[in-house]
């Protein structure tokens, strides 16, 4: 059996100047993982969004946690802006690399794979280019006449961190059908998970469960963590709490998990 560690233990599995792979405010994020590395005073890490964020980087961000920030986007959605992320941009408190969310996703599947690059086609014709000089804009060597391609060096993070509706008694992950927290701990060196809980028997013991688990081979650590996602939601578990996120971005603080 394969048994829960503490949310402080958890966090303490990832150090000062971790490239940390984390995933969008839709697809299980671990906010109470986030507020006890914040608590912790984690520094200098390189946060990359798959392929967005929102309260989870603004959070590490207004902490002063975070050096670079890898991403396609960072927004509070329709609660506005992101305003610890505006405000650090703008004076140039973090490195910005500006990405797409095929580029990011792409990169990391790359690392999945074991590849050094994979190639993208839709960046081209895009100012981020001008920005991107780790990417490469190559020509086609399969094509017969000008086919220009870019390169995208693989994404590899040393942690991916999400949160998850269940461990199993052998330490597998249901992530459902978020197969992109998959990818995360696929292209990761280590992937650290809170649950809302531990179920007693095995998620493949059943034929129709086996494609929405996450093997434990991949999970190096899981903490319970009741409402670990909140004020965000978590699929069927419970709802985001557009409340809290609006006393947020009014710049209130998020308070606790009701």
């Amino acid at each position: 059996m394969s048994r829960p560690i503490s949310l402080t233990d958890l966090v303490a599995r990832i150090p000062d100047g971790a490239k940390l792979v984390v995933p969008p405010d839709y697809s299980g994020v671990a906010i109470a993982a986030t507020r006890a590395l914040v608590a912790r005073g984690v520094r200098n890490l390189h946060l990359v969004a798959s392929p967005s964020s929102g309260l989870q980087a603004e959070l590490l961000i207004a902490a002063g946690c975070v050096a670079t920030l890898e991403a396609a986007a960072v927004s509070l959605g329709e609660f506005g802006p992101a305003p610890a992320f505006t405000a650090a941009v703008k004076a140039g408190k973090i490195r910005m690399l500006d990405s797409t969310c095929p580029a990011i996703h792409a990169a990391l599947n790359a690392a999945e794979k074991g590849l050094p690059f994979i190639p993208l086609r839709g960046l081209i014709g895009s100012d981020i280019l001008r920005h991107r000089a780790d990417w490469k804009q190559i020509q086609n060597p399969f094509a017969d006449g000008p086919d220009p391609i870019v390169l995208l060096p693989a994404i590899r993070p040393d942690v991916a961190l999400f949160h998850a509706a269940a461990a199993d008694r052998e330490g597998n992950i249901w992530v459902g059908r978020r197969l992109e927290l998959s990818v995360m701990a696929h292209a990761s060196q280590a992937t650290l998970v809170t649950v809302e809980r531990v179920e007693e028997h095995c998620f493949f013991d059943r034929e129709d469960h086996v494609s929405s688990v996450l093997p434990a081979l991949y999970v190096d650590a899981f903490a319970v963590a009741p409402r670990g996602a909140w004020p965000l939601g978590l699929d069927e578990a419970y709802a985001v709490d557009g409340a809290a996120l609006k006393r947020y971005a009014a710049g209130q603080k998020l308070g606790e998990p009701a």
